[in-house]
């Protein structure tokens, strides 16, 4: 597994995390999104990602009100792992609350984690009562007490990641990332401003949805009838968006190449959308997949096992530029 520096941090992670959205128990509106999967399947998708050489996690506050924190942290305990020998992200959730949250609610992510520190401490979403400066300073003031380490945002559009950017420079610290939607089916990052700004600040993205939801598996084009089977709330956002039969029939070009060149390594659609995400943009792009069964945390992984050409990158360049 690659690995590269997270923004303008010290530290190197994993190119690809492993995404734990899926933890959520089925607890809470964000966990009714994934079915709930057994502290056994949870435990053996974390073990397997970390064989495959991924060094860091991602979940939130929001995943289950704490329970993707406290599974991924049980499982860690149960495979032994050390608590400084991996990179934990998690995410503070805003809406409705102030900044002054960011702080008291601390102790309960890190009791949640289990003694796993917090190496990236993430806003969730511009949504909170308080400015993004206030934030940010409360956030600096996490670093300075040694709650957690980094700082980042997630879903912050190109001006919301300069304010937070600017508030942090001022008490000294960089911001470390800015964890978006991103995939070769979702390419508005290159073209809304974030990712040329990111490059320019030293911010690292962090592509959430690298596989469009499992769209990028061709699966769905080449039998519709899979969608049905999608957990409701999940099915309804799929059927609502990219799902629907008008945007299948135009992301078939995309899908059809992915197709044709992963047949030049023996390998699947997902795996070369992957590789093609994080390769794009040099070291600036680093991926979340998540993963409800262990065969998809392997064939994650092993996407970083391709070394496309640049004509092949060029070409998925090219087919997929509708979606910029």
């Amino acid at each position: 597994m690659f690995s590269r520096k997270l923004g303008n941090t010290d530290i190197k992670i994993s190119t690809l995390g492993l995404g734990c959205w899926q933890f959520s128990k089925n607890n809470g509106y964000a966990g009714k999104f994934w079915s709930s999967l057994s502290d056994t399947k949870t435990q053996e998708i974390v073990k397997i990602s970390l064989k495959g050489g991924i060094n860091w996690f991602d979940t939130a506050e929001l995943y289950g009100n704490g329970k993707s924190e406290k599974s991924l942290s049980n499982s860690l305990k149960e495979l032994k792992v050390d608590l400084n020998s991996v990179f934990i992200a998690t995410k503070w959730w805003p809406l409705f609350r102030r900044a002054s949250s960011i702080k008291s609610t601390i102790d309960d992510r890190l009791n949640c984690l289990g003694g796993y520190p917090i190496s990236l401490h993430q806003v969730h979403m511009p949504l909170g009562f308080s400015s993004i400066e206030k934030e940010m300073n409360f956030m600096a003031d996490l670093v300075e007490a040694g709650k957690i380490k980094y700082i980042g945002v997630s879903n912050f559009n190109e001006s919301q990641m300069i304010r937070a950017y600017n508030a942090l420079d001022q008490r000294g610290i960089k911001l470390a990332s800015n964890q978006v939607e991103y995939s070769i089916l979702n390419r508005k990052v290159e073209s809304n401003g974030i990712l040329n700004r990111a490059k320019e600040l030293g911010v690292s993205i962090i592509a959430y949805s690298p596989l469009s939801k499992g769209l990028v598996s061709g699966k769905f084009h080449d039998n519709p009838k899979l969608i049905k089977s999608s957990i409701r709330w999940r099915r309804y956002l799929r059927m609502k968006t990219q799902f629907s039969k008008a945007n299948l029939l135009k992301s078939s070009v995309v899908i059809n190449e992915l197709k044709r060149i992963s047949k030049n390594y023996n390998a699947t659609p997902s795996q070369v959308a992957l590789n093609w995400l994080v390769n794009l943009h040099g070291d600036t792009v680093f991926a979340i997949p998540g993963s409800t069964k262990p065969e998809q945390a392997i064939d994650n992984i092993n996407s970083m096992t391709i070394s496309l050409s640049s004509k092949e990158i060029e070409q998925l360049d090219i087919v997929s530029k509708k979606y910029l």
